[in-house]
């Protein structure tokens, strides 16, 4: 328990030295995402003539078409890329568990996604909450249009549906790595329906939600619409497609929960060797190929955007593997598969936040930064903090993605090849300050850490007082295969 009070004490102290900070133009930005392509009171009010007089916006078919392919790969990153690369690094006797908790995760969350999830995610409430309106997708219809990053242009709501909760899915799919081989599968689903309801869908309406670009008709507009978004998004963080959102959130709980259940039996003692490094590097492939529907889809439109996250999610993921194969190979005088795959995920979750954002030299930097950097986070940092997170959740995805997040702020600055951030008032890219975007970054950074620590907390406990977080002693010694499931992922 005092490692427990330890690691929120430090992690909280990132939110609490994160200054408050508000910009004089609206906070809008190509990351945020919008289910309505209808403009706020305000717009409508200052443009009333204009608004009664233009046509309906029509989707793209080639925009919709992107989205729904991305939407796909991203399913396919955790059935079965997630699903295949954490079973392989976890003892034989505990394949099928890993492969069943990611399995049915997803499947758990794409039904609660649907039924309350989106809509509280995607409709307009306050700063950290939408509402109940669109409950089991009541009124989104084939007709209904999604908002993209350009004045005018609209994708099918149906398949930003998709492709959100496919986001959703394999961030509770993550949290699975943290505590494999020891945890409950029914603790498991009840933890996951806890945290996604109180942890994942309000972070993504912080930093996802606003009113679109064509609420930003003049400067009064602009303002009022940005009132009306998620709370990170007005402080100005970017987030391009789920640092804060998907990594560090389901980190976080992650760490939780290693810490809260303990470790395992042996930790320390027995070898817990990766029992098909073949799986792993198998699955961190599905990860890499699928990512590209991740992260370039975020750009919701088949755009030059969506190619400039494409070419950033490929080369900072090479980067990532080959530094930290290299500074391993320093290290320990030999190569590993499983550094190489390991660094290669570094660099997808670092470059996660920046895709979009950054030039393509800055994507080499943050990737080749997230491959030595979060090879001290597996080991290194994980020393330090004394669990037992059993597939480094916190060490890769952690670490990895508050690197991104920071120096998002800092290559996203034009003078170092970045995109900027779009004023959509004024239809051009605004002034960079790099200073108050790093604030803004720490405040998305901080919010993550303790509103994902808090709920996830709270909700461990609350499942250990009801059912109960681990399985008995004699059960994590022969394996969660045959005890939890009564099958085995092998037979010979």
């Amino acid at each position: 328990m005092k490692h427990l009070f330890a690691v929120l004490a430090l992690l909280g102290a990132v939110a609490v030295g994160a200054p408050a900070w508000a910009e004089d133009k609206p906070a809008a930005a190509p990351a945020a995402t919008s289910t309505t392509a209808a403009t706020p009171e305000a717009a409508v009010a200052s443009d009333a003539g204009a608004a009664a007089a233009a046509p309906a916006p029509v989707a793209n078919k080639g925009d919709n078409a992107w989205v729904m392919t991305s939407a796909a790969l991203v399913i396919l990153m955790s059935i079965p890329g997630l699903a295949l690369f954490y079973g392989g690094l976890v003892r034989s006797k505990n394949m099928l568990s890993v492969l069943m908790q990611v399995f049915v995760t997803f499947s758990l969350i794409s039904v609660l996604w649907v039924v309350y999830g989106y809509s509280l995610a995607f409709t307009e409430g306050g700063g950290f909450f939408g509402v109940f309106d669109k409950l089991f997708l009541k009124g989104v219809t084939v007709d209904s249009v999604a908002a993209t990053f350009s004045k005018g242009v609209v994708i099918s709501e149906l398949a930003y549906v998709v492709f959100q909760g496919a986001f959703a899915a394999i961030t509770c799919g993550l949290i699975v790595g943290a505590f494999a081989e020891r945890a409950k599968f029914a603790a498991v689903l009840v933890f996951m329906v806890l945290w996604f309801s109180l942890s994942y869908v309000p972070m993504a309406h912080m930093v996802w939600y606003w009113a679109g670009p064509d609420a930003y008709v003049d400067a009064a507009a602009g303002e009022a619409a940005t009132k009306t978004a998620g709370f990170l998004f007005q402080k100005g963080a970017l987030d391009f497609a789920g640092g804060t959102v998907v990594h560090i959130n389901a980190a976080i709980a992650g760490l939780i929960g290693a810490i809260v259940i303990g470790k395992r039996i042996g930790y320390g003692r027995e070898s817990m060797a990766p029992h098909s490094l073949t799986f792993t590097m198998i699955g961190a492939s599905l990860l890499w190929f699928g990512w590209f529907g991740f992260n370039a889809g975020s750009a919701l439109e088949a755009s030059g955007g969506a190619a400039l996250a494409m070419v950033n999610t490929w080369v900072a993921t090479a980067c990532a593997a080959m530094s930290w194969m290299l500074a391993e190979w320093m290290l320990k005088g030999k190569p590993s598969m499983l550094g190489a795959a390991s660094g290669a995920v570094a660099g997808l979750v670092a470059i996660t936040p920046a895709a979009g954002f950054v030039g393509v030299m800055g994507a080499i930097c943050i990737g080749l930064l997230a491959g030595v950097i979060c090879l001290w986070g597996v080991n290194g940092l994980k020393r330090l903090l004394g669990a037992d997170d059993s597939l480094d959740v916190f060490g890769v995805h952690g670490v990895g993605g508050i690197l991104g997040a920071i120096l998002t702020g800092v290559f996203a600055d034009p003078s170092l090849g970045g995109t900027g951030v779009y004023d959509y008032v004024a239809n051009k890219v605004g002034d960079y300050d790099m200073t108050a975007q790093l604030i803004s970054q720490l405040w998305g950074v901080g919010t993550v850490i303790v509103w994902s620590g808090v709920v996830s907390l709270v909700a461990f406990k609350l499942v250990d007082m009801v059912i109960g977080l681990r399985v008995p002693e004699e059960e994590e010694r022969e394996g969660l295969d045959i005890t939890s499931h009564g099958e085995s992922a092998y037979h010979y």
